[in-house]
């Protein structure tokens, strides 16, 4: 008798169902550190709100734009001119947006050194502004954040449109895959 080797279809048909389910196994956990990532920058923008209102009610000041910042935080040459705003430093004024990381880490209400920015979990930096991207008062914004996933946090947090609300990009056109913004949150 001739016997032949070789697999059964039903042998062929286990194993590509095995290898289907290992691929929708990486391909969902992929997803899953992208969903992570994304609500680790609103937790990140969150963060630094919350330490910015910690410092206001124990100093009745805004960091970085204290007048008595010095005082207060111990660091050098940081008194900002109070008027609310976070300045950009210039005329001549102290760059209050970095004396802001400054004097929140100063009294312990952010970790990191002195004025670098913070980094967030989508590999950019945080920064504070006043008055950016079309949005009044002080503002919190993640650098460096590519369209598409702007776009998902801009829906989580608000209206999920680039140029209204309370969460706007520095962008002229929708979010789009592959083009990195600069997404500011009112605080």
């Amino acid at each position: 008798m001739n016997k032949q080797n070789g697999f059964t279809l039903v042998e062929i048909a286990i194993v590509l169902v095995i290898i289907g389910l290992l691929l929708g196994g990486v391909l969902k956990g992929q997803e899953m550190i992208k969903n992570a990532e994304i609500r680790n920058v609103i937790t990140d923008v969150s963060g630094v709100t919350t330490a910015l209102y910690a410092y206001r009610d124990r100093y009745n000041a805004i960091p970085g734009d204290d007048l008595l910042g010095v005082t207060h935080t111990g660091v050098a040459s940081s008194n900002g001119d109070g008027n609310g705003a976070i300045a950009n430093g210039s005329g001549g004024t102290p760059a209050e947006e970095t004396n802001f990381f400054a004097h929140l880490r100063a009294v312990n209400l952010l970790t990191g050194s002195g004025t670098t920015l913070p980094s967030h979990s989508l590999g950019g930096t945080l920064t504070v502004a006043n008055g950016t991207n079309g949005l009044s008062g002080n503002v919190v914004c993640a650098s460096g954040v590519d369209g598409a996933d702007a776009l998902i946090v801009d829906t989580k947090e608000d209206d999920g449109v680039y140029n209204t609300g309370t969460v706007r990009s520095d962008g002229s056109a929708a979010y789009a895959s592959g083009t990195a913004v600069s997404l500011c949150f009112e605080m």
